[in-house]
């Protein structure tokens, strides 16, 4: 089932999100909305904050976007396979390698798109579905969405990345977003 996403503004956002256990309700159906929610809105990662669950939870499939590369591109990101993969209950171990930008947009902030920098390496320890520890380093594109999707589980979003001068210059796109005065072609939630 599509859910709708969470827009800019609302309060789920912002909030540091809470480990799960084996038992939380409906998991597994959980786990099977929130692919067929980012695949129906074009995303290719989404946090659980982004449905209204203030948990740690996230999905990424990078693997579109190095499938999707033109030829002169593929080098862009040496050893970025892609994954196509769940986070549960992530904890970031440690960054690596220097910060470089990628013009990044979110499901849940629409028709916004600026450049972030981040660092080149995650290494993160989080469950799989089946609650088994994991601890991997990503590297390319795929650390950047792994870190945009973290952010989300952490309360942030990517325009916290941003200097104040930009955050100021998107007040206005901001502020629409939050009244719910924007068209988007999936369901959205705008806080009342």
């Amino acid at each position: 089932m599509i859910l709708p996403i969470v827009a800019y503004g609302h309060p789920v956002l912002r909030k540091m999100c809470e480990d799960i256990t084996p038992d939380y309700p409906q998991l597994e159906q959980l786990i099977a909305n929130m692919w067929e929610t980012m695949y129906g809105s074009s995303g290719v990662g989404l946090a659980a904050p982004q449905i209204n669950r203030p948990i740690r939870l996230f999905v990424v499939d990078s693997e579109q976007i190095i499938n999707s590369l033109e030829e002169d591109e593929k080098n862009d990101y040496p050893g970025d396979n892609g994954v196509k993969q769940v986070f549960i209950n992530a904890h970031i171990v440690s960054t690596g390698g220097e910060e470089w930008p990628y013009n990044e947009g979110c499901l849940s902030i629409p028709k916004i798109r600026e450049d972030v920098y981040r660092p080149e390496t995650v290494t993160i320890r989080y469950v799989d579905e089946q609650f088994q520890p994991q601890e991997k380093t990503f590297t390319g594109i795929t650390a950047r969405v792994i870190f945009h999707e973290y952010d989300h589980i952490d309360g942030k979003l990517f325009i916290d990345h941003l200097k104040p001068l930009k955050r100021r210059m998107l007040k206005g796109k901001l502020d629409d977003i939050t009244k719910g005065k924007i068209n988007v072609d999936y369901k959205m939630i705008f806080h009342k």
